[in-house]
């Protein structure tokens, strides 16, 4: 009896150390599976430093879905654009083929690759995913420029605005007050720095620069108009230009719903609110960074000067952009600004379809000429020419601070 007690108590002992080991392993699993997904994202973010070094620039492409207003325009490709003869195709996340299918020519099938493919049923927080870690390397002191660009009614003002009407679903936010949310997010998490941020919001009509926040009884139908001009120092600036302080998502949304109720627009035949200018608005972060914290970042900057992050990879520049912030008397503390530029492009269109005479057609000749000229920067720094046309164009020369350099663009 003693016996078969002792091997019952051996075999319980057993069973227990088993159980140990076995949630010994567990718990290895579980710590092996937590580095993979680390060391994986380490490897991505990797990749994306590589492709930032090779040109700062990435082009992600997304596939809207039909709308009624196609199957009115009378096409029968887009009529049938559920069934095989879909126009454009998600083949996978980096490749797209666009079918070439018009009456009297032979089928063309055509592939082109990008960093990344949205097809036409990922939603907005697909899309914004990857625009997250741009927003990280905003904080770190680089400037960021995300820009929609594409046709008349492509989508682009829903994917950076959201839909036209009031949506209770956050699903259906658009990239810049999802940005703004999660900018402030970021500065939450990290406080020590004493960030101001402020706004801007403008838009470029008929390759004119109005101020969307400016208050002026006289204006009614549109902003004060502006100028760009770049400084002494390299910085391009817009004087006078309304710049309203916040310090949460909610005071950025105010004045963003304000600075859209002015946005020029008229509808056209294949696009019945066609937005007639380019937005841009610009989140500037300003913050208070030690000099011993900076001393691994590459440039250096002055005690006492502000600087932009583009200024940050130049130890030769010693000259600080007008409205230097002071900073403590001892000089151990400098002011680094970044700025945030968020872009809805007009769409460019074919005259001929779009049905505009008259001033519209004022309006598609302006913007066809401004988007031209933004071609021609990309490909310029694409090639890595020796000169880049920055100012061919407002649109671009405002735009030179976030695109190309050590700026980050999307």
């Amino acid at each position: 009896m003693a016996a078969a007690i002792r091997r019952a108590q051996l075999s319980t002992e057993n069973l227990q150390a088993c159980q140990s080991e076995i949630l010994h392993l567990q718990l290895s699993l579980k710590e092996m599976d937590m580095r993979y997904h680390v060391e994986k994202q380490r490897r991505r973010e990797l990749h994306n430093t590589l492709v930032e070094l090779k040109g700062n620039i990435r082009v992600h492409c997304r596939i809207r879905p039909l709308l009624p207003l196609d199957c009115e325009l009378d096409d029968p490709i887009l009529q049938n654009g559920s069934d095989s003869r879909e126009v454009a195709h998600a083949v996978d996340e980096e490749t797209i083929l666009v079918r070439c299918d018009r009456p009297g020519h032979p089928l063309i099938n055509k592939t082109y690759n990008f960093e990344r493919v949205y097809g036409p049923a990922e939603p907005q927080t697909a899309v914004f995913a990857d625009v997250c870690p741009l927003l990280t390397s905003l904080l770190d002191g680089y400037n960021v420029c995300i820009m929609a660009y594409g046709q008349t009614g492509s989508g682009k003002s829903y994917t950076m605005l959201g839909p036209e009407l009031p949506s209770d679903a956050h699903s259906d936010l658009g990239l810049i007050p999802r940005a703004v949310e999660e900018f402030f997010r970021l500065i939450s998490e990290n406080p020590s720095g004493s960030p101001k941020v402020d706004v801007s919001i403008l838009e470029i009509y008929n390759n004119d620069i109005f101020d969307l926040l400016a208050k002026d009884s006289s204006t009614v139908v549109s902003g004060v108009k502006r100028d760009v001009v770049t400084t002494q120092d390299g910085c391009t600036e817009v004087p006078l230009l309304t710049r309203g302080a916040i310090t949460s998502v909610l005071e950025f949304m105010e004045l963003f719903h304000q600075g859209l109720r002015l946005r020029a627009k008229n509808p056209t035949l294949v696009h019945a609110d066609s937005s007639r200018s380019h937005l841009i608005v610009t989140v500037t972060l300003t913050t208070a960074t030690s000099l011993a914290s900076t001393d691994q970042q590459p440039g250096q900057t002055l005690p006492g000067k502000r600087t932009r992050a583009s200024e940050r990879w130049s130890s030769a520049h010693q000259a600080s952009p007008p409205g230097s912030v002071p900073v403590d008397p001892v000089g151990s503390r400098k002011q680094v600004w970044s700025r945030l530029q968020l872009v809805d492009l007009a769409g460019s269109e074919c005259a001929g379809m779009s049905g505009v005479t008259g001033l519209a057609l004022r309006e598609t000749s302006f913007i066809n000429r401004s988007l031209a000229a933004l071609a021609d920067v990309l490909g310029a720094l694409s090639e890595h020419r020796g000169h880049i046309p920055y100012r061919n164009s407002k649109l671009t020369h405002l735009l030179q601070d976030s695109i190309g350099s050590s700026s980050c663009s999307l």
